[in-house]
């Protein structure tokens, strides 16, 4: 866990059971909605909202621009860039609008605590996995033209309760949730759902990409450390034993670098207090993926002066 977990943990263990209050959906104070947004749910909302006006306005044909970047099982191969594109563009403003208010609700205090780099990945990758679902699923559903947000946000709302489950969703901004219950409700309808609509759908509503990116979710939380360990080990076998143990240094250096910072920042002088400071916010941000390799060298450098003695010695 680095030093933006950590703090992220700090500022939500306040808000749930501290003096700050319980957070919640459509609510202020602390938990985990409290604060401002984050840049890539930033970017998200705008990408999302900025497609629809152009489509809306008609700068963009609505017809022929589902058609070319929304996903169907049938033309994936011709569209290769479909399970992606097809995420950002949506049929109407209340289509949109519902999904960008889970983006909106659920998506920050994930950036916030994954990071960045990480968040975007997991967005990305739970919507590509409902997409795909329809190609598991193809002698049931067809091959319909699916568009819209809602498998990656079913992901985001799944990873949501996965890590705050006892935090209250405020339905309709009344009536109290438990996140884990209002997830698991909302998966067993996306099941049932998918079993009944048949090749006709039902009411124009891909529920089956809604257990997608549910699905994708789970495997990513459950398993996804697993994977990338066993993919960055096979890199590494790739690369050479040398590069490997290099690998293995540079990752403890990161894990740690924040750490090191935090317990000895107070020993720096001015300007490299305020470069700390600057590159910590950052690291919270948008995680520790996202430093130049100039950021990355001062870190080390501040972390082997802190893990020195005031003589300099270890």
């Amino acid at each position: 866990m680095g030093l933006a977990d950590r703090l992220y943990d700090e500022r939500s263990a306040r808000g749930w059971g501290g003096r700050g209050g319980g957070g919640g959906f459509g609510t202020s104070g602390g938990g985990p909605f409290a604060g401002h947004l984050t840049p890539w749910v930033k970017r998200l909302l705008i990408a999302n909202f900025g497609l629809y006006i152009v489509m809306a306005l008609g700068i963009l044909p609505v017809r022929a621009t589902q058609a070319f970047l929304g996903f169907s099982a049938a033309t994936v191969l011709t569209h290769p860039w479909s399970p992606i594109t097809y995420m950002f563009v949506h049929g109407g403003f209340m289509h949109v609008l519902f999904n960008m208010i889970g983006v909106f609700f659920f998506g920050p205090p994930l950036e916030r605590d994954m990071g960045g780099t990480a968040f975007i990945r997991f967005y990305l990758i739970c919507g590509v996995g409902a997409a795909l679902t329809s190609v598991a699923l193809i002698q049931l559903i067809g091959t319909p033209l699916v568009i819209g947000a809602s498998g990656a946000v079913f992901g985001v709302m799944l990873a949501f309760a996965w890590k705050w489950p006892e935090a209250p969703i405020y339905i309709w901004g009344v009536l109290p949730v438990k996140a884990k219950w209002l997830v698991g409700i909302m998966g067993v309808g996306a099941l049932w759902a998918t079993m009944q609509a048949g090749r006709a759908g039902s009411g124009g509503v891909a529920h089956w990409a809604h257990l997608g990116g549910l699905a994708t979710g789970f495997v990513l939380l459950k398993y996804g450390d697993a994977i990338a360990a066993r993919w960055r080990a096979l890199r590494g076998a790739g690369r050479g034993g040398g590069t490997k143990a290099r690998g293995r240094k540079r990752g403890a250096s990161k894990e740690t670098v924040t750490r090191d910072i935090r317990s000895g920042r107070r020993r720096a002088g001015g300007d490299d207090l305020d470069e700390v400071d600057r590159i910590l916010d950052k690291i919270r941000e948008d995680g520790i993926e996202a430093l130049s390799k100039d950021e990355q060298a001062f870190l080390d450098e501040m972390s082997r002066k802190y893990r020195s003695g005031p003589d300099g010695v270890p």
